[in-house]
């Protein structure tokens, strides 16, 4: 005859399965990127999303500098070839992650961005969704719609992506959050329309920056937060090839060394910490501190004038372009590594990955990856320097950690 004991954890058990509480608290998971075959790599695009993004107004020049760009593309894609604009070889692209959305799953590749705080998607309620997989409400049998709930996200160039919210199960990797804020889009500014390939944003920022009203709606992250084996994820992005992010642990085989820790602001609600100095080249570590936000969702290094002035001061003909908005230079000339520390490890960028792109399709004149963050107001630590790390996001002891890896 089964003992008390056992028919109580019988009836434990079985009321645990009723309930749907998951059978295992404690998970860890990876998820990899897949390309963006239709990414277009501009120098002025990649400029004008960082200023559009922190609601900076664009430049004058810059501001031609992208609609010389954007009718260049639009002008090669009515031409019948089939084909959008060819990305060199030697040349980084656009590398999003697979997100499955509702019941049965609707697969979506998004951005996932460290800089916001919105799960928002092309959907079928989008006006201008050529180019994109859309998210259909209608489709999936776990999505509810949240009554009276609106999002909307304002640009610097004047425009706006907003739109209705539901809750639907959403899953990344092998982690799924059953009842997730997606905010679908039925406006969608002509930056994301244009961009093909991408289907929304995934933020990863912190949940106080959400755009949802009347009530600002949970991160993916901190949704799953309590089901994770520990309250990290990490960002281990590549140069030409996919990345992997991960949640709940540190996988100690992706980095060499140390992980150096820097301890987070949050109260704007972003990864902001403070680098202890830089170095161009071979230079000794200049002791000046540097505190910026780590932003998957920006393309480039945006840094103090003093410091762009200190990098491209090492890069012949380099110079600062009022038809660009930044710093350009020769697509053949020779560029000087870039490093900074955090929390005692030193993290180089290879000269290679800060020779960004043309300014326009076939021209001999490229932008650089690393660009001043006056204008900006806020320095940020994006792609370019994040594909040359190891990234920690920890936010169960509010800190960023960066370590070596082999590239």
């Amino acid at each position: 005859m089964p003992s008390l004991n056992a028919l109580l954890a019988a009836s434990l058990a079985f009321a645990s399965i009723a309930l749907g509480a998951p059978a295992v608290q404690d998970k860890h998971f990876s998820v990899e990127q897949v390309k963006n075959p239709k990414f277009i790599k501009s120098g002025p695009l990649a400029l004008a999303h960082v200023y559009s993004k922190y609601g900076v107004p664009l430049p004058k020049g810059l501001e031609k500098a992208v609609k010389a760009v954007k009718s260049s593309s639009h002008s090669k894609r009515q031409n019948g070839s089939g084909s959008v604009i060819t990305t060199p070889a030697d040349e980084d692209i656009e590398w999003l992650t697979p997100v499955q959305i509702g019941t049965p799953a609707q697969t979506l590749n998004l951005d996932f961005d460290t800089g916001s705080s919105d799960l928002w998607v092309f959907s079928t309620e989008t006006s201008g969704s050529s180019g994109h997989d859309e998210y259909n409400p209608a489709k999936s049998s776990t999505s509810k719609k949240l009554a009276g709930a609106t999002w909307s996200i304002s640009y610097g160039d004047g425009s706006t992506s907003s739109g209705d919210v539901y809750k639907d199960k959403v899953s990344v990797g092998g982690l799924a959050v059953a009842s997730q804020a997606v905010e679908s889009a039925q406006r969608v500014s002509d930056e994301f329309e244009q961009e093909t390939g991408l289907d929304g944003l995934l933020g990863l920022g912190f949940s106080s920056i959400n755009t949802v009203k009347p009530t600002k709606q949970k991160t993916f992250f901190d949704n799953a937060i309590s089901t994770l084996q520990s309250p990290v994820f990490s960002a281990d992005l590549k140069h030409q090839q996919p990345g992997t992010y991960n949640f709940g642990y540190i996988d100690s085989s992706a980095y060499t060394g140390k992980i150096g820790y820097a301890p987070i602001d949050s109260s704007g609600g972003w990864w902001e910490f403070t680098s202890s100095g830089y170095a161009v080249g071979s230079a000794a570590l200049n002791k000046s501190p540097i505190t910026g936000i780590a932003d998957t969702g920006t393309t480039l290094l945006l840094l103090p004038d003093a410091v762009n002035s200190a990098y491209y001061a090492k890069v012949s003909g380099a110079r600062y372009s009022s038809s660009y908005g930044g710093y350009v230079f020769s697509c053949s000339a020779t560029l000087p590594n870039f490093s900074f520390a955090v929390g005692g490890v030193t993290i180089t960028i290879p000269g290679s990955y800060i020779n960004y792109a043309p300014v326009q399709q076939g021209s001999s004149t490229c932008l650089g990856g690393i660009q001043p963050s006056d204008d900006i107001g806020i320095n940020i630590f994006g792609d370019i320097a994040l594909k040359a790390a190891f990234v920690v996001f920890d936010g169960g002891n509010q800190q960023v950690g960066w370590a070596k890896k082999t590239l």
